[in-house]
């Protein structure tokens, strides 16, 4: 990370550890990193390596077996359970590989669905900043349409507009192509690099070595362990 970089979250020793029928699995072990506000973080590494594991905790999902995470040097492990879901639901913008969008839903709607768990939002202003969300990923035309009606890429950048739609410090997306053809992963990709280039923090989970080198910053990462990390 730049040194100029303000960090935004930061892992001290972080481990995780599964117990499944008395078999212990280490999905993480110490793990330390730290992302600064306006990186484009990729990790990579192959299946079973912890990179799920790693993003679920850095969103909230999970919690650590062991070690610390700071969020804005407030440390969550302190924090109760609905404390953590605030800062997820106001700070946290989550992209993953199913698009999950909601299939009676419009896609206006869908792109609003989490501002209706903010109650800092009124409901008067969640269509505008829901039109200003697809306005940044180039749907504002498919507002009215229902997610069948699109084609996978869309429905990923509709997923994308929701993650931003509440103004998240930082954009989690964990293998956002891997659902795609080439061209709609391609376009996903320029999408997040122009997010970036906006001023969005990004991390990105992903298995594609060449996806992973568009980030300014490429972590790599083996048995639960990060093995390269150019920060």
């Amino acid at each position: 990370m730049d040194q100029q970089t303000s960090p935004l979250l930061e892992l001290r020793g972080v481990t995780r550890t599964f117990l499944t029928d008395d078999m212990q699995t280490n999905a993480l072990q110490g793990v330390d990193l730290t992302i600064g506000r306006g990186e484009f973080v990729s990790i990579t590494g192959p299946s079973g390596c912890g990179k799920s594991t790693l993003m679920s905790i850095l969103g909230t999902l999970d919690v650590p077996t062991a070690g610390q995470y700071f969020f804005e040097n407030s440390d969550l492990a302190t924090l109760s359970e609905p404390d953590r879901a605030r800062i997820r639901s106001r700070k946290i913008g989550f992209v993953f590989q199913s698009f999950n969008l909601i299939g009676d839903l419009t896609i206006l709607e869908n792109v609003t669905v989490p501002l209706t768990y903010r109650d800092d939002i009124p409901k008067s202003d969640r269509r505008e900043m829901g039109l200003a969300a697809l306005e940044r990923v180039g749907m504002t035309h498919r507002t009215g349409h229902y997610p069948a009606q699109l084609s996978g890429g869309q429905q990923q950048r509709v997923a994308v507009a929701r993650a931003l739609v509440g103004n998240p410090q930082i954009l989690l997306a964990d293998e956002p192509t891997g659902n795609l053809d080439t061209a709609n992963g391609e376009a996903v990709m320029q999408l997040l690099i122009d997010l970036h280039n906006s001023g969005s923090t990004i991390c990105m989970v992903t298995h594609d070595p060449g996806h992973a080198s568009l980030g300014n910053r490429v972590i790599k990462m083996l048995d639960g362990q990060i093995t390269s990390d150019p920060s």
